[in-house]
């Protein structure tokens, strides 16, 4: 089954009377969890889309690059978006529940940060709105403050990469323990590793720039070092 058919389960539950929340804290393993990251990006997009006021095309085109929904599996897509926005809880709530989802510091959660960090600089014009929403849900999430400048400088233009924040490493750091860092990095961000977390495999897409960044952190401090 794949996951939009998941999906339109989780939302027959919801003409139920669940609420979308609530349908969050039921999809706690494989393969449900795959449901669950695609849910999560919606939900936390469409709050997003509240913190600079509007939803742009090059946002719904940056959506549509990440995750390949199906023509028929539009409106269960745009239902989800619409819930959201108009539910009464606030995003906080929603990116702790997600984050129960996870163990703190599950690769996934960083994943979905760098999901809505794509969505956000879509339309050219990352919102101080945006900035501070991110920041609270990486917070939230327990991605420590140097992580999250780490992933926003693979976004942001003007964002100044930190190569040793990259790796999560101190510059006092010995070489061998950065060599170690960077290979455990690049290790868990192939594809295979990625699929074994439970995320749909369009979600695979996310880790090219982090791929990108960890590997430029890597050829920065090396040739510093040298």
């Amino acid at each position: 089954m794949s996951v939009w058919s998941r999906i339109a389960e989780a939302l027959a539950a919801l003409r139920s009377g669940e609420s979308l929340a609530h349908v969050f804290d039921r999809l706690r393993t494989p393969p449900e969890r795959s449901v669950a990251f695609t849910i999560a990006v919606i939900a936390l997009g469409a709050k997003m889309a509240k913190a600079d006021g509007r939803v742009t095309r090059n946002e719904v085109r940056a959506f549509r690059e990440i995750f390949v929904i199906p023509r028929e599996e539009e409106k269960n897509a745009a239902r989800i978006f619409d819930l959201a926005r108009q539910d009464v809880a606030g995003f906080e709530d929603y990116a702790a529940r997600i984050g129960r989802l996870f163990q703190n510091g599950d690769a996934t959660l960083f994943d979905l940060i760098e999901g809505l960090f794509y969505i956000a600089v879509a339309d050219g014009d990352y919102h101080p709105g945006e900035d501070r929403f991110l920041e609270r849900v990486a917070e939230i999430f327990g991605i420590a403050e140097r992580q999250f400048r780490a992933i926003r400088s693979g976004f942001v233009p003007d964002a100044e990469p930190d190569p040793w924040g990259v790796l999560g490493v101190e510059p006092d750091t010995p070489a061998e323990e950065i060599r170690a860092a960077w290979k455990r990095m690049v290790r868990d961000s192939h594809p295979d590793r990625m699929i074994a977390r439970g995320l749909p495999e369009e979600a695979i897409r996310l880790a090219e720039k982090r791929l990108i960044a960890i590997n430029r952190a890597w050829e920065e401090i090396s040739e510093g070092r040298a």
